[in-house]
């Protein structure tokens, strides 16, 4: 029997920073290299996420076979050099561009070196893949379809924006692309800045304000993107990337952008917001009318896309893919009818899409699974617990928590329903870690979606961030139909829905200011405890969603239990569970219901 097939794919030095590992065509791990380090959207060379990747898979980094990265410099090389002609950007601009991409040809040195080894010491072939396809590729490939349409929309990736064709089975044939510095990530950054949003991944602020505000900005918005016969073009008066006037940031730490916006883009807008300045209703009108843009943007492409694929089913990726309120009304608003986005659509999905890739086009082997489940990330044992819990036993005492062990998930389930449904906040720790931002019921904080006052409970006191921002509802799969406006599956928590009018008041704590949420369909089959939990929620309340957000405090989602102790301690939880234990500051919380 031949020795299987080992594949590293990276997403390194950018944004989301990611690894996984592919054994003989099978997912076998993937992490952010956030996680480990503690860092948001953490840029450069994921080592710690790539270390944890091979020993999950028991593969001595000596005999990987190979090195996906989801970057090839070479790429459009001839549009480049046309493009650096033409518009003649700065020697900084140039220069950055170059050393980003000296470092992508170096990942089999730096892999080396997080090992302590030699480059000669490995294997391993570097493998590029061709950023958008990587894109395609992480969804597709994993998807459950034989045949789709297939989009990916992002800021940039090898000098392309927007890249659509078609996969069939193990290929992927790409048709068309939107080329820098045309782009609709840009686009939405752009105005994401001016809105006074200035850190990395800050677009899904704009979309919780959108549903404070009316888009009374349409025709300045039309000033600013245009629509063409099956494409889009910017306004590139209102922008400065393609001048070199925005420095990006990607050496290892926190990505760094700078403002991408010009004067132009002001004064068709108005002047742009200060951090430190409240928000108001422009800004809120201006966030509607940029969400509003985008999604009609996004639509025409598709429905083009759509016509000349004759496909009912996409297959979507890229950053843009994030935008979950545009994804909620595709199947509406376009000729598709099934539409499958992956949990990490952004670039930490890229790592996956280079190794599939790179599995089916380079080896020419066939699919071997479809992601139907995020849990991927690290596990931790009972004994950790045990011993995290005994090493810090008295600090626990001094701060007045009680620990117990429950005997069974049943008798667990019971008693954390109960305390949610008796207005606890709980800290919910299990099984693997969640690949992609979201958290799904592994990593996460969970309360009681009927109470009106747990939303702003729960931005001021524990998550710390802006009182516009919604909560996700999970909702146990069966049950949808009777609590949403669609009936389907959204296991990643990558669209928005309407809720039934006659059902908002019942869950107030996870219905948007547009009656909307951001759900997450959890089925038996892919975490059995927390569907167990909705279960045991549904029994208590007669409700089968639970309020469901990430377990962090303005820091990445917890990976190991050190720091969910950590997060518990020093936030206003009320409850933490770690596997089958549960620390309470008390022991029930008697909030008015």
């Amino acid at each position: 029997m031949s020795p299987a097939t080992t594949i590293l794919g990276l997403n390194a030095w950018h944004g989301d920073s990611s690894a996984c590992l592919l054994v003989d065509g099978e997912l076998v791990a993937a992490a952010e290299e956030e996680r480990f380090r503690r860092l948001k959207h953490w840029a450069g060379f994921p080592s710690e996420a790539a270390r944890w990747c091979l020993e999950q898979g028991g593969v001595d980094p000596c005999e990987l076979d190979w090195i996906a990265v989801n970057r090839d410099p070479r790429v459009s090389f001839w549009r480049k050099a046309g493009f650096a002609l033409r518009r003649r950007p700065s020697l900084g601009f140039l220069l950055d561009r170059r050393r980003n991409a000296k470092k992508l040809g170096g990942v089999d040195v730096e892999l080396a070196r997080s090992f302590g080894l030699r480059t000669k010491d490995l294997r391993a072939r570097v493998a590029r893949v061709e950023h958008h396809l990587a894109h395609l590729a992480s969804s597709f490939l994993v998807s459950p379809f034989e045949e789709a349409a297939v989009v990916s929309v992002d800021g940039f990736g090898d000098f392309s924006s927007f890249a659509w064709g078609l996969g069939q089975g193990r290929e992927i044939e790409v048709r068309d692309r939107v080329h820098f510095p045309h782009s609709l990530g840009l686009f939405y950054l752009a105005i994401t800045q001016l809105l006074g949003f200035p850190r990395y991944g800050d677009e899904y602020k704009v979309m919780g304000l959108a549903a404070h505000g009316k888009p009374r900005f349409r025709g300045e918005m039309r000033r600013v993107l245009k629509l063409l016969p099956g494409r889009f073009e910017l306004n590139l008066d209102c922008f400065v990337h393609h001048e070199g006037g925005a420095a990006m940031t990607w050496a290892g730490g926190e990505p760094q952008l700078g403002r991408v916006f010009g004067p132009g883009l002001e004064r068709i807008l108005g002047p742009a917001r200060r951090t430190d300045e409240e928000i108001e209703d422009r800004h809120a009108d201006l966030a509607a009318s940029v969400q509003e843009a985008y999604e009609q943007a996004l639509y025409h492409v598709l429905s083009h896309v759509a016509r000349e694929t004759g496909e009912e089913r996409l297959c979507l990726a890229g950053g843009c893919a994030m935008n979950s309120l545009a994804n909620g009304r595709i199947t509406a608003e376009t000729p598709f009818e099934r539409l499958y986005v992956p949990p990490a659509p952004g670039d930490a999905g890229g790592a996956i899409g280079a190794a599939v890739a790179h599995w089916c086009a380079g080896l020419g082997r066939r699919r071997r699974f479809a992601m139907s489940s995020a849990y991927l990330g690290p596990e931790f044992r009972e004994d950790d617990f045990e011993a995290l819990l005994d090493e810090h036993g008295e600090a626990l005492a001094a701060a007045g928590c009680t620990v117990q062990r429950t005997r069974d998930t049943a008798t667990l389930c019971e008693r954390v329903a109960a305390r949610i449904a008796a207005g606890e906040v709980v800290g919910w720790f299990q099984g693997r870690m969640e690949w992609g931002p979201r958290a799904l019921g592994n990593r996460s904080i969970l309360a009681d979606p009927r109470r009106a006052d747990m939303r702003d409970l729960l931005n001021e006191k524990i998550k710390l961030r802006e009182r516009f921002r919604p909560f996700a509802p999970a909702v146990r799969r069966d049950a949808v139909a009777g609590w949403f406006e669609r009936d389907g599956d959204v296991p990643f928590m990558l669209q928005v829905w309407p809720i039934r009018r006659d059902r908002r008041e019942q869950v107030p704590a996870v219905t948007h200011a547009d009656g909307t949420g951001r759900l997450q369909t959890v089925s038996p089959e892919t975490n059995p405890l927390f569907h167990e939990l909705i279960e045991a929620f549904e029994r208590e309340t007669g409700v089968p969603i639970l309020l469901n957000t990430s377990f962090n405090e303005n820091e990445p989602v917890v990976c190991r239990p050190r720091e969910a102790l950590d997060c518990f301690l020093r936030t206003r939880m009320d409850s933490l569970v770690l596997g089958p234990w549960i620390v309470s500051r008390r022991e029930r919380v008697a909030r008015a219901a």
